[in-house]
């Protein structure tokens, strides 16, 4: 635990340095909730959001293809940064220099495994993340050598953050294996094996400072509440994440160990996101028990265009039955880097209503 805390402020100092920010370089790898676009390059997916009243409040009122009506966590510490948010992995081709600034790879749907999100479709699932990763790799080696391609790849930094999908589009649906073949203990222990296996790939293709985001209280989302007669929290959902956290937790140390310069975080956001839903007037919030955007859960839980919005975007904690607001979003950016350094940047404005 000492060491994990020691290494993540060496590896937020650097990316907070006004010296090294420009040339910060950050690979970006999740699901819906840090996806801005890639999803829109796959015909045939059914996890998509590039259409209203989706990026209702980003720059442009334009739907991007990010899973919220305005910017997600990523974009707002890319900001926070003095960076650009990295563009979607397959928005780029072999010969874009943009490849040397940053790539994100996260897409809607997405899971730790393969057949996670597997009614999506298409979606690009952790292991074609990293294939697109190291084929992200091979283009810098055409564009500036071998060298300055492995030190650039060993100086970045990755976010990470997967998981949500496996539990939400896989183990809790009742009519997909997941949830009929393993009990949860088992379950978890194929995740934590393979996301092993995948981080190690990670490793191998010259990550060195990755940063693994814990997952949120899954039972306190929008599409679970509805599953709770009085719309509450389902507390075997969240036990299970905390189950989960731990257990990623203890592998990342693991890896640290046994990897040589490996600079492995484990990002444990889940009490902070557990207190903004328990108690959003604290934080400016009015509703945190369902949506801005009245969705039909029946239907995925998505915001249609045909949709009815809340009059306030601000006073919503969820944006739909899956994803945080673009205010909520901001609060849980700032709250990260508060919890590092003391002298953190004042918060992004909310977005206007």
């Amino acid at each position: 635990m000492e060491r994990n805390l020691a290494v993540l402020m060496m590896v937020m100092a650097m990316m907070m340095s006004t010296s090294s920010a420009s040339s910060l370089v950050t690979f970006i790898f999740g699901d819906s909730l840090t996806e801005v676009g890639n999803n829109n390059y796959l015909q045939l997916s059914l996890a998509k959001s590039n259409y209203p009243y989706y990026g209702i409040d980003f720059a442009g009122r334009k739907a991007t293809g990010r899973f919220t009506n305005g910017r997600t966590i990523g974009d707002i510490i890319s900001a926070k940064l003095g960076i650009p948010s990295p563009p979607p992995y397959l928005s780029l081709s072999p010969t874009n220099d943009a490849i040397l600034k940053g790539v994100n790879y996260a897409s809607g749907g997405a899971g730790i495994l393969n057949d996670t999100g597997l009614y999506f479709i298409q979606r690009l699932s952790f292991d074609d993340q990293i294939k697109g990763f190291e084929k992200t790799k091979q283009w810098m080696k055409a564009k500036i050598g071998d060298e300055a391609a492995n030190k650039l790849c060993n100086e970045a930094v990755y976010f990470i953050g997967i998981g949500s999908n496996d539990y939400v589009n896989n183990f809790l649906q009742p009519f997909l294996a997941a949830g009929q073949q393993y009990t949860h203990d088992e379950f978890v222990e194929l995740l934590i094996s393979t996301l092993s296996e995948q981080l190690l790939r990670l490793y191998q293709l010259g990550a060195r400072k990755m940063v693994f985001h814990g997952l949120g209280p899954l039972g306190c989302i929008p599409s679970q509440r509805v599953k709770s007669s009085r719309r509450q929290c389902l507390s075997q959902v969240n036990q299970w994440v905390q189950q989960f956290n731990s257990k990623v937790n203890k592998l990342i140390a693991n890896l640290n160990a046994h990897l040589p310069s490996s600079q492995l975080i484990f990002a444990d956001t889940y009490q902070e996101v557990l207190d903004l839903i328990e108690n959003p007037t604290a934080y400016g919030f009015k509703v945190s028990n369902t949506s801005c955007c009245n969705v039909d859960t029946k239907l995925g839980g998505l915001c249609l265009p045909n949709s009815k919005l809340c009059s306030n975007r601000s006073d919503y904690v969820f944006w739909d039955a899956f994803h945080p607001s673009d205010a909520a979003n901001v609060v849980l950016a700032q709250h990260f880097f508060n919890t590092i350094f003391s002298n953190s940047p004042s918060p992004a404005p909310l977005p206007s209503s």
